[in-house]
C-alpha cells in the first residue's frame, strides 16, 4: 500500500466520521423535543423533581429539554440556511442549454 493510498483512506474515513457527525447533531434538537413533549403531558407520577409548584403548566424536566432543544437547533439552522442560498442562486444558461 503506497503513502498515497494509506493518506486517502484516512482521510475518506474522516470524511464519514464528519458526515456522521452533522447527521448526529441534527438529531439532538428534534430528540429533546420529543423529551420535552413527553415530560410534559405525561403522567404526574413519571416526574422525578416532584418539588414543582402545582400551579405551573409545564414542569421542570420540560423546561429543561425545550431549553437543550433550542441550544441545539443551530445545525438546522444552518441547514436550512444553506438550502436557501442554493434555491436562491441565479442558473446561468448557456448556449446550448
Amino acid at each position: 500500500m503506497t503513502m498515497f493510498a494509506a493518506k486517502e483512506k484516512a482521510t475518506s474515513l474522516l470524511g464519514q466520521a464528519v458526515d456522521f457527525a452533522r447527521w448526529l447533531g441534527l438529531a439532538a434538537a428534534p430528540t429533546f423535543a420529543l423529551m420535552a413533549w413527553i415530560s410534559a403531558v405525561g403522567p404526574a407520577g413519571m416526574t422525578m423533581c416532584s418539588a414543582a409548584s402545582p400551579f405551573m403548566p409545564i414542569n421542570d424536566m420540560a423546561v429543561m429539554y425545550l431549553l437543550m432543544s433550542l441550544f441545539h437547533v443551530s445545525p438546522w439552522l444552518k441547514l436550512f440556511s444553506a438550502r436557501s442560498q442554493h434555491c436562491n442562486t441565479a442558473i446561468a444558461k448557456t448556449k446550448g442549454d
